[in-house]
């Protein structure tokens, strides 16, 4: 079946359920546990030293203090759900790769929760300056593609909650960024 996607066209918001490259087969059907322990295995790394320049200002000091203070697992979205106080807008990209699989396992824990939903958060962060941006460029095919099958299971999964909103615009323009090629 051909998509509106694979011709070249935006598909429409109803149109996120048929969403497939051509010649891919559907998402793999993983567990939410699933969803985070594979995020914590591709982007297991050290925890940075520093996440922001933190000697920069107190804000970027804050945010620094806040993301050491935490870990993947601990981090949630106390921390990072405030779109106007975001640490992770100031952090390195190895601080931001380090919290990946934290940004999965809270947007999870949030698509239900429409007042506490977490995905415009992630989403700004995944797409940050568009194509080939230095998130996208750090991450391994592996990693990127991960990323791609994640927005893909939101889209399937949750795709009444993503209907109607301009969750629909962002999740695709992020599944063209992390999409391997």
């Amino acid at each position: 079946m051909v998509t509106e996607h694979a011709q070249g066209r935006k598909p429409s918001p109803t149109a996120l359920l048929v969403l497939r490259l051509p010649g891919t087969a559907p998402t793999q059907q993983y567990t939410l546990m699933d969803w985070i322990q594979q995020a914590q295995q591709l982007f297991q790394m050290p925890k940075p030293e520093h996440f922001t320049n933190y000697r920069h200002c107190c804000e970027c000091a804050e945010h620094d203090e806040t993301l050491l203070a935490y870990d993947v697992n601990t981090i949630g979205v106390e921390q990072l759900g405030n779109p106007g106080w975001d640490p992770l807008c100031f952090s390195s990209v190895e601080g931001f790769l380090y919290y990946v699989p934290a940004l999965i396992r809270i947007t999870l824990d949030t698509m239900e929760k429409p007042q506490e939903r977490y995905l415009d958060q992630f989403l700004f962060h995944l797409m940050r300056d568009g194509k080939d941006n230095d998130v996208v460029r750090a991450c391994s095919p592996e990693q990127r593609a991960f990323v791609a099958e994640f927005l893909e299971y939101l889209m399937e999964r949750y795709s009444a909650e993503l209907d109607g909103y301009t969750y629909s615009d962002a999740i695709l323009k992020a599944y063209e960024i992390w999409s391997v090629e």
